[in-house]
């Protein structure tokens, strides 16, 4: 390591960590404001409002904001290098362009190993953190009530409930059918069911189950009430907002695996986010790359040009990663595939820049 590397590092670092840490306050600062009258309201206290809200409010943003305030940074202050001429005098020092991006990649690949494991093992334990203070102080947001819900408990064994009350343990309008091959063999239908929260178990009223024989005929049972130790969970007829948020790399991945051998389509979400956990931290690195080619040359109009470059293609960034979102979650476009188009893209265009910055 050289000199210049350690004043390129201390520079990149400087910047990201300062215009960060400028922009987090403010958050906290409208924050504060907008919920200030809640806060009051539920009683919080003040010592939970700082150290169970703030504390785990602050990781929820830096991992927002990342890899765009990594591509901010190099932008400002390679840009600054370039309009004092630092740049041209390492270049005319016999620094290689290519030697140059070398603390550039250092720090990217730090902040991206941090972000990995901030986005897969921190912050699930700071959401977590976050939904208890903010379902006991300001709103109850984790259930999201769902209808017309069909899931797949074993193979060959479905089951439906129009829909399900959270706070009751109730179902309703609900279907067991089993299948032999691609025949119907059994169906139950009810007016309701409800959950034993003691026994752990299921309570099935007004009831009427068909056997469906292979002679073609059938047998019709009824009743008013039949316990059952049906492999139901009750967080399988209701869904948490954004759950994945609070899940780790590990319980992520057995969630899609579990999600996709019940046939359940609610996975889908899960794995465009198991994805951006790989493509954020690849992010970085691209964006460094793209930041330093584009800012490394001194131009007319000088670091305000290169600012309003870097902010126009880090809204971008940000426009085609949402769009891929999208697509990738209500469309037919493969997750694996939807969102790595824009660090593709991106990747493409710093290429290109890279190519034109100056040797």
């Amino acid at each position: 390591m050289k000199i210049i590397d350690w004043y390129i590092i201390k520079k990149y670092l400087g910047t990201f960590v300062y215009s960060l840490s400028l922009l987090i306050l403010v958050v906290i600062v409208f924050d504060i404001s907008e919920k200030i009258d809640t806060f009051i309201r539920h009683h919080a206290p003040l010592h939970a409002i700082i150290f169970q809200y703030y504390v785990n409010f602050i990781p929820y943003f830096v991992n927002l904001f990342i890899y765009l305030f990594s591509f901010i940074a190099v932008v400002f202050f390679t840009s600054r290098l370039a309009g004092n001429s630092e740049i041209i005098a390492m270049l005319s020092s016999g620094i290689s362009f290519r030697r140059l991006l070398r603390p550039y990649m250092i720090v990217a690949v730090f902040l991206a190993v941090f972000s990995f494991l901030l986005r897969g093992f921190i912050l699930p334990i700071t959401n977590h953190n976050l939904r208890i203070f903010m379902n006991k102080y300001v709103d109850v947001l984790t259930k999201d009530n769902q209808r017309n819900i069909h899931v797949q408990l074993a193979p060959g064994t479905f089951a439906y409930v129009e829909s399900y009350n959270v706070k009751r343990h109730t179902g309703y309008r609900f279907a067991l059918e089993k299948y032999k091959g691609e025949k119907l063999v059994y169906k139950l239908n009810s007016n309701k069911i409800v959950r034993d929260t003691v026994a752990h178990k299921w309570v099935i009223y007004n009831y009427y189950i068909f056997h469906f024989n292979a002679n073609g005929s059938q047998r019709i049972q009824s009743g008013f009430m039949k316990d059952t130790t049906l492999v139901l969970k009750p967080t399988d007829l209701y869904k948490i907002k954004h759950r994945y948020e609070e899940m780790n790399y590990f319980q992520l991945n057995r969630y899609i695996r579990e999600e996709k051998a019940r046939g359940s389509l609610s996975y889908k979400r899960y794995e465009v986010e198991k994805y951006k956990r790989y493509a954020a931290p690849v992010a970085i690195l691209i964006l460094t790359l793209l930041g330093v080619s584009l800012t490394s040359r001194k131009i007319r109009g000088g670091m305000g040009m290169h600012l309003g470059l870097g902010l126009l293609l880090a809204f971008a960034y940000i426009l085609f990663m949402q769009i891929s979102d999208v697509f990738s979650t209500q469309g037919n476009l493969s997750p694996s595939i939807g969102v790595w188009i824009p660090n593709f893209i991106f990747l493409v265009i710093a290429l290109f820049l890279l190519e034109k910055a100056p040797k």
